[in-house]
């Protein structure tokens, strides 16, 4: 069983992320020729097979943590709103309530949606905001404007490369960067 520092960031060829997969898929697509790129400070890992007996020596591969696939992806990722959790919305907002600005711990937080469910505002990433229980609950089913309880921060889509970042895994420091120095301007998470 794998740690979640052994997953690999897997990137279209133009280096836009796609998913995490693990070393044994890594593996696969370098020994089928279909990674364009790799990058990272070190190999993962290293990874031995049998004897090439033509080649006279031991396979080999070694995984970078971060590797390109060949080919034009299908979809315009950039296009992809990332999957909302309450766990990402948290920590898109660092944890800290939308009204108050107290920051808390990810248990003593709510997921808010600022138009009220109940008047047809949708779960949506710009719909939703960190918010104590307390300010949940004075705002109750009125906007923002109605309760006079403005918003410290405006909530957003988080972009692909802040996603990745959102899982909260365990990310190796070569991939955080990686990841960071192509977040957008004014992201939160820079």
């Amino acid at each position: 069983m794998h740690t979640a520092r052994q997953h690999v960031l897997q990137l279209d060829i133009q280096g836009t992320p796609q998913a995490w997969i693990t070393l044994e898929q890594a593996a696969t697509h370098i020994a089928s020729n279909t990674v364009a790129w790799m990058d990272g400070d070190s190999p993962l890992a290293t990874l031995r097979g049998g004897w090439n007996v033509p080649l006279g020596r031991a396979s080999r591969i070694e995984v970078y943590p971060i590797l390109a696939l060949t080919g034009a992806s299908r979809i315009n990722l950039f296009d992809v709103v990332p999957a909302l959790s309450k766990h990402k919305l948290l920590r898109r907002d660092r944890f800290t309530c939308a009204y108050c600005g107290q920051r808390f711990l990810e248990r003593d937080l709510q997921c808010e949606h600022i138009v009220p469910q109940s008047r047809g505002g949708p779960t949506s990433w710009t719909n939703l905001v960190a918010a104590c229980s307390l300010c949940n609950g004075t705002k109750a089913a009125r906007t923002p404007e109605e309760a006079r309880m403005p918003l410290l921060y405006l909530p957003y889509a988080p972009s692909r490369f802040e996603a990745f970042l959102l899982e909260g895994r365990n990310i190796r420091a070569d991939v955080h960067e990686w990841l960071a120095a192509r977040l957008p301007k004014g992201s939160r998470l820079a």
